[in-house]
């Protein structure tokens, strides 16, 4: 297994811009009354650069290891979400809402389906149902439905990298815990935004909401280079 000291070595230089958008997005903290496109660069950014951190591994290492192609994917749709959610009160909230659905098929397409773990999808059903049926009141007309579609796919999501961890076999790798934090955390930024935007003002919403968004997407990123480091690790040793 990779350590974690030779994984920061090799990865951190490529995330430095990443880091540099963030501070930038949270420095500008541009007003979200206000949407335009240049607030939605700012926003898009932090993705922009996650998206040059998995091509600078090389297009032959995207092309070869599906699951890493699939999360650029997934990033590509997050980055369309993002500049939707930023005309969200001008109806294009649904539009955001779908591609950010498209994203979580993609990221539980790269986790796979082993190992099964059914006790892991048992907990994530019990939690993504508990979910819903907190927000069911609060719903009505079309989101009563797209919210439970969305919850459920994330809800799946989570089960896949939560599933894919294995900690009590000693199976686990650096990446794939990083998956699994990663999708927790995105759960906490959509559940966050469903609370603020259906229930009831969420003190600190948006930096709740950004900080662990950001954070859940460079976690995930980082899940897709698990392989490259891997074979770059055994020719060194």
């Amino acid at each position: 297994m990779v350590s974690p000291v030779t994984v920061v070595k090799s990865e951190g230089p490529k995330l430095v811009p990443f880091f540099k958008a963030t501070c930038v997005y949270f420095v500008l903290w541009l007003p979200t009354s206000s949407p335009s496109w240049f607030s939605a660069l700012i926003k898009c950014l932090p993705i922009f650069c996650l998206w040059v951190f998995l091509l600078a591994h090389g297009i032959n290492f995207l092309v070869s290891h599906r699951s890493a192609s699939r999360i650029l994917a997934g990033l590509i749709f997050s980055a369309v979400g993002d500049a939707f959610l930023i005309w969200q009160e001008q109806g294009y909230f649904i539009h955001g809402l779908l591609m950010f659905a498209i994203t979580h098929i993609l990221y539980s397409s790269a986790f796979g389906m082993k190992p099964l773990d059914l006790k892991a999808g048992l907990l994530m059903g019990v939690v993504s149902s508990s979910c819903y049926a907190f927000l069911y009141s609060y719903l009505s007309g079309p989101f009563t439905y797209l919210v439970a579609v969305y919850i459920a796919l994330i809800g799946f999501m989570g089960w896949r990298a939560v599933a894919g961890v294995q900690l009590c076999n000693d199976l686990w790798t650096w990446t794939k815990l990083s998956a699994c934090v990663g999708a927790m955390l995105f759960m906490v930024s959509d559940l966050t935004i469903a609370l603020n935007k259906f229930c009831f003002p969420v003190p600190y919403s948006r930096f709740i909401i950004m900080a662990t968004y950001y954070a859940a997407q460079m976690l995930i990123a980082l899940s897709a280079v698990e392989t490259r480091d891997e074979e770059d690790f055994r020719k060194r040793s």
